[in-house]
Order: structure tokens, then C-alpha cells, then sequence
């Protein structure tokens, strides 16, 4: 059961050692980012939205947006979830969480895919990897659907959010428009206040 929103208090990051728990909180979590950093987002949701307090519903569901808008690689929300979470004690922490976070979540799964390519191409032709491909296929794209509902659950709180996101879906799995489209267009609807949350 979640606790209201009155009864979350943060966590207050103003010394070093929650610094390092929030650090070791994303080295935990590297090594189970399969699929991309992504399939790790109910967990990043419930870390600083629900444990930590660090972000609103709200906060969390436009940080997800800023780092999916922004080029580069999906775990960037996680430098964002650490710059949110020191936030409150001043641009230093902000940045010094942020770089922390970012590294402890990158670093070791980036090590062990470094470590898995050097050594996949040995098992080319071995049943056991592709017996190991094919079974992570399925299992990478429920988590991603799961992903998918929590994100509408947290930024659609109203019938229109919702009537767009659901187009936007149908859209996306039976044509071949650019995902670049549906975000100007609802990004317009959203500039003229046609839709909001």
C-alpha cells in the first residue's frame, strides 16, 4: 500500500552517507536493466516517488518525458532522479548526485556487456545462445509493456491525456509514422492547452 503523498517525507541528502546509499541504490539496480535502462522504470518510479519521496507523480512523469525527449541513452532519467533527489540541498549536491547516480547505474552493466561481447562470438553457433536470445525477447517486451502502463497511469489523469495516448498506441503498432510526429502533435496539443494533466 502506498502512503499519501502528506505522509512522505524525503530524504534529505545533505551528508555523505545518503549520498552514497543513493549511489549504491542505482549499482544495485545496473545489473537488472535487461532491454535497456527503460525496463527499470516501475522501480526507479517507486524509489523516488513512493521510498524516497524525492519527486510527485507528477514530477516523475515529466522527468520521463525530458530524458526521453533528450538524445542519448534512456538511463539518462536516472541522472535527473539523482539531481531531483539532492535538489533541495543546493545545485552542488544536485550535480554531485546526478554524476553519481548516472556512473552507478551505467558502469557495471556496461562492464559486463563489454565482458559478454568479447566472449558471445565463441558461442556463435551454440544452441545455448540462441536458446538464451530468443527467451530474453519476450521477456524484455513485458517488461516494457509493464513499463508502458505505468507511465500512462502516471501522467494521464484525464480523458483526453488518456483518448491521445491510446490513439498514439493504435497509431504507432499499425502504421509506420515517425514517433517524432505523435510528439509535435501532442506537444502542440499541449502548448494550446487542449491537453494537460
Amino acid at each position: 500500500m502506498v502512503a499519501p503523498a502528506s505522509a512522505c517525507t524525503p530524504m534529505r541528502l545533505g551528508d555523505l552517507g545518503h549520498l552514497i546509499e543513493v549511489v549504491a541504490t542505482f549499482l544495485g539496480l545496473s545489473l537488472f536493466s535487461l532491454g535497456g535502462g527503460n525496463t527499470l522504470l516501475a522501480e526507479y518510479h517507486h524509489l523516488s516517488v513512493t521510498q524516497y519521496c524525492w519527486l510527485t507523480p507528477s514530477q516523475f512523469a515529466d522527468i520521463y518525458a525530458l530524458a526521453e525527449a533528450a538524445p542519448g541513452p534512456s538511463s539518462m532519467i536516472v541522472g535527473l532522479l539523482g539531481m531531483a533527489a539532492a535538489w533541495p540541498e543546493g545545485p552542488g549536491w544536485a550535480l554531485l548526485s546526478a554524476y553519481g547516480a548516472e556512473i552507478a547505474i551505467l558502469l557495471p552493466s556496461t562492464l559486463l556487456m563489454v565482458v559478454a561481447c568479447l566472449s558471445w562470438n565463441r558461442l556463435r553457433d551454440s544452441p545455448w545462445r540462441i536458446a538464451f536470445e530468443r527467451g530474453l525477447g519476450p521477456i524484455t517486451l513485458g517488461i516494457l509493456f509493464a513499463i508502458g502502463v505505468k507511465i500512462l497511469q502516471t501522467a494521464d489523469t484525464n480523458a483526453p491525456g488518456v483518448a491521445v495516448s491510446v490513439l498514439v498506441c493504435l497509431l504507432m503498432l499499425r502504421t509506420r509514422i515517425s514517433p517524432l510526429w505523435f510528439m509535435a502533435v501532442a506537444g502542440g496539443l499541449g502548448a494550446f492547452g487542449l491537453i494537460n494533466r
